[in-house]
């Protein structure tokens, strides 16, 4: 403290910033600010990215550092970092000290227990929107994940296979490799993203689930499709062309004969998918026309039958 009194000596007009800027973190280190917070609060002072890395605690806040930024090394190899494009302003000094101060106090302060290693509480706690990064890249840490790790996040309905947490009525599951492990059920697939943003992962998995028939679905091979998860399921429930699928949905083989159309476009196709010959099944696609109210011989009719499907399916999976 008496070097930072020296200095705020020689600073004249900046004298009464630079007190300002010792009092807004001395506030937030006695008010215990999370870690995240205090990033956030010092980037909101600094009016530029901040950032907090420490490999060997598994903690990366505001990103990888900048090749260009100001740091301060702290005892324990932890990295605190300001990046400003173009020129550095009087007090970012006195912003980045006092700032790795407060990083060094709380870091300090906060040796919190994380669960045990290979705990599911690890992976739930990597995929909960309400962790702060630091939380979860600790978390990822301990799980042998760097932060920067491009993963796939699986939503499984069903027996999971891998590194895995139960969530509501899903498995969430992290896979690192390319190839997706066997897993039981429906499932959902996240697009490949760090670590750091499984959160997002996860819901693009929760998401593509919905969309499972009894097989896995791909977040990123949906489309423009993820938009239909937005509709609530009960006004889904609602529409005429569901309700009309509703009624020829106890039929045996009907739903998965409609899906095969559907995907083949011809009625001779779909007979073969379901192991049939295409003269026994035109008595039931007429019957399916009737019943559904709209031609499903044409591009446009198979086009709302496959809409139909896939809102019922959103209904049901939600």
């Amino acid at each position: 403290m008496e070097g930072l009194l020296l200095r705020l000596s020689g600073l004249d007009a900046d004298a009464e910033n630079a007190v300002r800027v010792i009092g807004f973190f001395d506030r937030l280190v006695a008010g215990r600010a999370s870690l995240d917070m205090l990033v956030h609060r010092a980037g909101e002072l600094a009016e530029c990215p901040v950032g907090v890395q420490s490999p060997a605690r598994g903690l990366l806040v505001g990103g990888p550092v900048p090749a260009s930024a100001a740091r301060r090394t702290l005892e324990d190899g932890t990295v605190v970092w300001l990046a400003r494009q173009g020129k550095p302003l009087p007090l970012d000094e006195m912003v980045l000290e006092r700032f790795s101060i407060a990083v060094a106090l709380l870091l300090d302060h906060n040796r919190l227990p994380l669960p045990a290693l290979g705990d599911p509480a690890l992976v739930e706690l990597v995929l909960s929107d309400s962790a702060g990064e630091a939380e979860r890249s600790r978390a990822l840490h301990l799980l042998g994940l760097r932060p920067d790790t491009l993963l796939r996040v699986l939503a499984v309905k069903g027996t999971p296979n891998g590194m895995s947490a139960a969530l509501g009525s899903l498995h969430a599951v992290l896979v690192q490799t390319e190839k997706i492990p066997p897993q039981e059920g429906k499932v959902g697939v996240s697009p490949l993203l760090p670590a750091i943003e499984a959160p997002a992962a996860w819901r693009a998995a929760r998401t593509a689930v919905r969309f499972a028939e009894s097989s896995m679905v791909w977040a990123e091979r949906l489309g423009s499709e993820m938009a239909l998860a937005s509709l609530p399921a009960d006004e889904i429930a609602k529409l005429p062309d569901v309700l009309a699928l509703d009624k020829l949905a106890p039929e045996p083989e009907m739903l998965t004969l409609l899906e095969a159309l559907c995907h083949t476009g011809s009625a001779r196709q779909a007979a073969a998918v379901i192991h049939r010959h295409h003269s026994t099944i035109q008595a039931r696609l007429e019957h399916a026309r009737a019943t559904l109210g709209f031609p499903i011989d044409t591009p446009e009719g198979r086009f709302r039958l496959y809409l139909t499907l896939v809102l019922r399916r959103l209904r049901d999976n939600g």
